[in-house]
C-alpha cells in the first residue's frame, strides 16, 4: 500500500496474504467440498476434522470462487471464521466477482465477523510491513512517482490524464475538494497543499482567505499550466516546484495540510507531520486507497490510523455520500480513461490532528469537523465506516 491516488495500491499474490489477493484455483477434492459445507454450517468440529484430513483452507469452488472463510463469514459464524483464520485461511482472497470474506459478512450485517476479519487483515499487513523494509517500500513508491513525472499529462475538458490514459484527477471531485478545503482552513492560518492537479482544492482554499497558501507541484506540465494561470502572482500564494521529498525540509509549520499526489508514497509523508503540522493544525489527504474493494480500504484506513498514532496523531474517517456510478454526467468523465482510481457510493474523508489537540477539543466540548465535512459535500455523513 503506497498511493492514495494512482496505481500504487494494487493487488498482491494470495500466498503473501496481502491486500487485494486474487483467488487461487486448486483441484476439487471431496475433503475440500466437505470443508466448504462445514464452514457454511458453522460447524467448527467438522471444519477442524476436514483440515486434519487434508482439506485445503485456500480452496475456492470453481463455480463462484467461494472459499470456506467466505461461506462462514456470510453465515455470521464468528467461531468458524476464527478457526479458519487460525488454520491459515487467507483473509483477503476474492471470489470470481472480486468480493472478499469481509464483504460477504458486511452484506449480511454480521458486524462481529467483520470486526474479526478487519483485525486479521490489519495484523497480517502489519506483519508484512515489518518484514518488508521501510526503505524498500519508499524506494518502490519513489520509482513509480518518478515515472509518472516523466510521462506527459494533458487537460481534456473536465479531466486530467497521463499519456497512458490513466485518470489523474477529474471535475467530479469538486465537492470532495471543497470538503477537504473546509477542514484544513478552519483557522484561516498557513495552509499547504501538496499536488496541484486541476487546482480544484486550491481554488477552494483561496475562498477561505488563509494567511498564507503554499502549493508544492512536481509535474512540469502541471506547474507550467498553473503558472500560466497566474498562481505564482496571487497574493499570499507561494508555489514550490519540485518533489515534496526534496523541498519539505525548508517548509512549515502549517495550520492545515492537504496531500494529493499521484503514484506517490503518502505514508512516507506522514513522518514529517510532527514537525510541519502545528499543534492545533489539521491534516487530510485524498483517500483513493483500494477503490475496487471497500473492505480492503477499511483495513488500510485502520493501518493508517495505527501508523499515525505512532507519530502522536489522532485520525477519523468521515463518511461522505458521493455515488459517481449513478450520476450519468460524472460517469461520462471516465469515458476513454484506462485507470479508474475511485468507485463506489461513499468517500471516507480523513481528518488527522495532534493527539493533544484532539483531547483538548473533546474536553472543551467543541464541535468536531464531521458536520462541516458533510455540509461541504452536500450530504450528511454516516456514523459507520
Amino acid at each position: 500500500m503506497s498511493a492514495a491516488r494512482g496505481g500504487g495500491a494494487g493487488a498482491s499474490p494470495a500466498k503473501k496474504q496481502k491486500i487485494g489477493a486474487p483467488a487461487t484455483a486448486v483441484p476439487v477434492a471431496a475433503k475440500d467440498v466437505k470443508l466448504l459445507h462445514s464452514a457454511r454450517a458453522g460447524d467448527c468440529a467438522a471444519i477442524k476434522a476436514a483440515i486434519k484430513a487434508g482439506a485445503q483452507v485456500t480452496f475456492q469452488d470453481h463455480e463462484g470462487g467461494v472459499s470456506a472463510l467466505m461461506a462462514a463469514a456470510e453465515g455470521g459464524h464468528v467461531e468458524a471464521v476464527q478457526v479458519l483464520l487460525q488454520y491459515g485461511a487467507p483473509w483477503n482472497s476474492v471470489d470470481h466477482r472480486g468480493l472478499c470474506a469481509g464483504q460477504y459478512a458486511f452484506a449480511k450485517n454480521h458486524q462481529a465477523v467483520v470486526d474479526v476479519l478487519v483485525n486479521a487483515g490489519v495484523q497480517a499487513e502489519m506483519l508484512f510491513r515489518a518484514i518488508e523494509s521501510k526503505k524498500s517500500r519508499e524506494s518502490k513508491a519513489s520509482e513509480d512517482n518518478r515515472k509518472y513525472l516523466q510521462r506527459g499529462v494533458s487537460y481534456e475538458k473536465d479531466t486530467l490524464v497521463d499519456d497512458d490514459k490513466r485518470g489523474v484527477m477529474m471535475e467530479w471531485e469538486t465537492p470532495l475538494m471543497a470538503a477537504h478545503a473546509e477542514i484544513i482552513c478552519q483557522t484561516k492560518g498557513d495552509v499547504l497543499n501538496v499536488g496541484f492537479g486541476m487546482g480544484i482544492v486550491d481554488g477552494y482554499i483561496q475562498g477561505h482567505a488563509p494567511r498564507s497558501h503554499t502549493i508544492i507541484e512536481a509535474h512540469p506540465t502541471v506547474y507550467k499550466k498553473m503558472m500560466a494561470e497566474g498562481w505564482g502572482d496571487k497574493p499570499g500564494v507561494r508555489v514550490v516546484f519540485g518533489r515534496w521529498e526534496d523541498v519539505i525540509g525548508d517548509l512549515g509549520p502549517f495550520d492545515g495540510i492537504f496531500f494529493d499526489t499521484f503514484d506517490d508514497d503518502f505514508m512516507a509523508f506522514h513522518s514529517h507531520l510532527p514537525r510541519i503540522l502545528k499543534k492545533e493544525g489539521v491534516y487530510s489527504f485524498f483517500n483513493g486507497i483500494y477503490p475496487e474493494n471497500v473492505f480492503f480500504q477499511g483495513v488500510a484506513c485502520q493501518l493508517i490510523e495505527q501508523e499515525l498514532e505512532g507519530y502522536g496523531m489522532v485520525s477519523q474517517f468521515i463518511t461522505c455520500n458521493i455515488d459517481i456510478d449513478k450520476n450519468k454526467d460524472k460517469q461520462k468523465q471516465w469515458d476513454g480513461v484506462r485507470f479508474k482510481y475511485f468507485m463506489g457510493e461513499h468517500y471516507y474523508l480523513p481528518i488527522i490532528t495532534h493527539s493533544e489537540a484532539a483531547e483538548a477539543a473533546e474536553a472543551s466540548g467543541s464541535a468536531g469537523s464531521e458536520a462541516e465535512a458533510g455540509a461541504a459535500v452536500g450530504q450528511t455523513p454516516s456514523a459507520t465506516a
